[in-house]
């Protein structure tokens, strides 16, 4: 019996790949990526924007004034805050949480941002959604000063449902290796700063999902704990970019070390930032704790330790500087537009292994 070899023949979209979708997803996006080569450290003119869809993303890398340069990284996603997005259908602020984890993470070296890449997987390859997720990490990048160098979408038929789609991002930096943050330059007396988040930023995602039951809540209703805003007003809020009052704050006053709020909370993090044998001594009634927060903790009735072990709970950014130079600092963070910075305790002895208490 002769095979029929036409019947057996499938298109690539017959797969549910759609290759001419990724064409058009490419085009959609170049204009918001080619914002992010102006004013990035390099000389302005937005050139490299043009390779984007080429192999490889190319960055012209310059070193003056830079000693025994030390290059830092940095990757990251955006947690389970997708979920919220997708089921707002707003996917574009997400770009935004993506940069941010990544280059809040590699300012906390003393290091400047130098460029970002994403990947973005989905289940089916919507080209203006997709440009739409990169106006977002384009964005970031601007607010961060690197620049979008690169990318790649993923489609994934089969493996993810059509309306699904998860991002990530890559951040490399620069700092000379002298100007490199050491946490054990810091020392008993030298004060902690904090910087204000701007809500969860993107950590604590699967807790709050299912504290208040978003898969079954209207998130376009306004929340009188909320001060009337809706739940996809709060929950979509971008994460903070620290990194242009951070570089700012770097030229004019001696920082010690800077902690990134994350993941793990007050307990994990400011600990990273922290010599072994010192603590983190935080005024809990100087601590600004957006509605947010206080919100989800009566819901779903969570202890206060649980709370800082999981939340950034307002803190968005730890900075440590000797006390004398404290109130320049606070006076630097205002002028390169952080306001609200305050002074949340100081650093002492350690008691036993707890590396941070609240009094």
């Amino acid at each position: 019996m002769s095979e029929n070899k036409e019947s057996r023949s499938f298109a690539y979209a017959q797969a549910g790949v759609d290759v001419e979708a990724g064409y058009k997803a490419v085009e959609l996006m170049k204009h918001h990526v080619a914002r992010t080569f102006a004013g990035c450290g390099n000389d302005g003119t937005g050139e490299g924007a043009e390779v984007i869809g080429g192999f490889g993303g190319a960055f012209p890398l310059s070193l003056e004034g830079i000693e025994q340069p030390v290059l830092v990284s940095g990757t990251d996603g955006v947690g389970t805050k997708i979920r919220v997005a997708q089921l707002a259908e707003k996917p574009t602020t997400i770009g935004i949480d993506c940069v941010a984890m990544c280059a809040n993470d590699i300012v906390c070296t003393g290091a400047r941002p130098l460029f970002f890449l994403d990947y973005i997987a989905c289940g089916k390859n919507t080209p203006q959604k997709i440009a739409d997720i990169v106006q977002g990490v384009a964005e970031g990048c601007v607010q961060a000063g690197c620049a979008l160098i690169g990318g790649e979408t993923a489609e994934h038929p089969g493996l993810m449902s059509a309306s699904d789609y998860d991002l990530a991002g890559f951040c490399v930096g620069i700092v000379s290796r002298k100007k490199m943050l050491d946490p054990k330059n810091v020392q008993v007396g030298d004060v902690l700063i904090a910087l204000p988040s701007t809500g969860l930023h993107s950590n604590g995602y699967s807790l709050v999902r299912h504290v208040l039951d978003v898969e079954n809540t209207p998130l376009d209703a306004p929340v009188d704990a909320l001060g009337k805003k809706t739940l996809e007003e709060v929950l979509l809020e971008p994460t903070a970019i620290y990194v242009k009052p951070v570089l700012a704050l770097l030229d004019k006053v001696q920082v010690k070390s800077i902690a990134h709020i994350t993941g793990g909370g007050f307990y994990e993090n400011i600990p990273r930032a922290l010599p072994k044998g010192l603590a983190a001594e935080i005024v809990r009634s100087a601590l600004y704790v957006p509605p947010i927060f206080t919100y989800v903790q009566k819901l779903g009735d969570i202890s206060e330790h649980d709370m800082f072990n999981t939340f950034n709970m307002g803190v968005g950014m730890c900075v440590i500087v000797s006390a004398p130079e404290a109130d320049g600092a606070l006076a630097e963070l205002a002028k390169a537009g952080l306001r609200g910075a305050y002074i949340m305790g100081e650093v002492r002895k350690a008691q036993g292994e707890r590396q941070v208490e609240f009094v």
